[in-house]
């Protein structure tokens, strides 16, 4: 009975040590990264009281930036951002423009998903694949012309295993071509804000002329993470494809190592160095981490934790005061419309040190009625934000339409019609 025991605990323990041995072996190494260091564990990073004093204005409002003089990470540029308040919280050469690698299909995904959304695809429409997007090299699932993947297997090969051939033939189904979708992402990209940014493809491989910046990527980040459905596929660890003979392994190893991890992009290629557009939710706050150009995989995840743990560690939000005495219109004097709209942008949240017991009040001021003529975009009053130890912040009360002066051949139009209803 003795030597039963013993044989199954040998089986046992070798069952234990071959079989994951032999799924990671099954792994095709061309769905990985180049660089696939694993990291150890680091410690939360403390940082010095110093920069929170230098970052924080009145009762603890976050309104200023740290750089590399208060601490820096290994890597060209790097930036920080709270999603929701749209605060800065980091910045290394935040505007400079580098090569982005694969980051570059955050743009991808958010104009697939934009056309999925506006009803233009759906998610179960069937993709062809072309000998320009079987030509992609790099990161790829080994495509084949002729072989036909749904919009969902083609999306979730780029965001897990940051595929370049399935990100080459998302954007030539979505926008007809290549060349066509890069015009449709640089258009994208003049909307959003993004001055620093130019597409010469979809998949980051390096390109002349194929840049960003570390600001402009949080930039696009913030505007794919409006799309939860994002997150269905940047938080996929593995998965597979065609019918399990292919195996997805997401490239961003903070999912597995870092609490809170959403994705959201990573990118290595040897002109643009190891990359990272990192995201974190915890609690009620959000945080896009932006690494670009480090030397291996263990600097850029290492760089991505410094910066999360940074706003974690050290910032919270609080929600913007409702705001219900703030009108949607107001009357104007003498114009050809009564009225004219207006609106103020306001955050839904506000970034604060950690801790901070702060009370949040606010005070319009708005003109009662404004003379005609108004043109959009002027400004028409301001909304202050006050707490225990005073304003802490000012938002302007916009314009949104023009509204021309009222001249005697209208007036007289106006009143004949009128009297012609009487």
């Amino acid at each position: 009975m003795k030597n039963k025991l013993i044989i199954l605990l040998c089986i046992f323990t070798l069952i234990y040590a071959v079989i994951p041995r032999a799924y990671a072996a099954d792994i095709p190494p061309y769905l990985m990264e180049e660089d696939t260091y694993e990291y150890p564990d680091e410690a939360v990073n403390v940082f010095s009281p110093r920069i929170i004093e230098t970052m924080a204005g009145a009762d603890s409002f976050v309104n200023k930036v740290a750089t590399t003089s208060d601490f820096d990470v290994p890597c060209k540029a790097a930036f920080l951002i709270e999603e929701q308040s749209g605060q800065r919280l980091y910045e290394k050469n935040a505007d400079m423009q580098l090569p982005m690698a694969s980051i570059t299909k955050v743009m991808t995904m958010l104009l697939v998903i934009e056309a999925v959304e506006s009803g233009k695809i759906t998610m179960n429409d069937t993709v062809p694949v072309t000998e320009h997007a079987y030509s992609m090299g790099g990161s790829q699932i080994w495509l084949e012309p002729g072989e036909i993947f749904t919009v969902h297997e083609m999306l979730k090969a780029v965001a897990v295993s940051s595929a370049n051939d399935a990100a080459v033939a998302l954007a030539e189904y979505v926008g007809g071509s290549e060349d066509s979708f890069c015009s449709m992402m640089n258009n994208r990209a003049a909307q959003l804000g993004m001055t620093g940014t130019h597409f010469v493809n979809a998949c980051g491989l390096d390109a002349p002329g194929h840049f960003s910046t570390a600001s402009d990527i949080a930039i696009m980040a913030t505007e794919l993470m409006k799309h939860p459905v994002i997150f269905e596929y940047t938080t996929i660890w593995t998965d597979y494809l065609r019918g399990g003979e292919t195996q997805l392994a997401n490239t961003n190893k903070l999912l597995r190592s870092y609490n809170g991890t959403t994705g959201l992009k990573t990118g290595t290629t040897s002109g643009a160095g190891v990359c990272i557009c990192a995201t974190a939710k915890r609690d009620n706050m959000s945080l896009i981490a932006v690494v670009l150009g480090s030397d291996s995989s263990g600097e850029r995840f290492s760089a991505a934790r410094k910066l999360l743990d940074f706003g974690f560690s050290n910032f919270e939000t609080k929600d913007f005061p409702a705001v219900p005495d703030l009108p949607d219109s107001i009357p104007v004097r003498l114009g050809e419309e009564k009225r004219v709209k207006i609106q103020c942008d306001l955050p839904q949240k506000l970034l604060f040190v950690k801790g901070a017991g702060t009370q949040l009040s606010y005070k319009l001021d708005i003109p009662h009625r404004l003379p005609a003529p108004v043109f959009k975009g002027m400004k028409s009053g301001t909304l202050s934000l006050y707490s225990g130890q005073g304003k802490i912040a000012t938002y302007d009360i916009i314009i949104s339409a023009d509204v021309k002066k009222l001249d005697f051949r209208k007036a007289l139009s106006i009143l004949t019609k009128k009297v012609g209803t009487m």
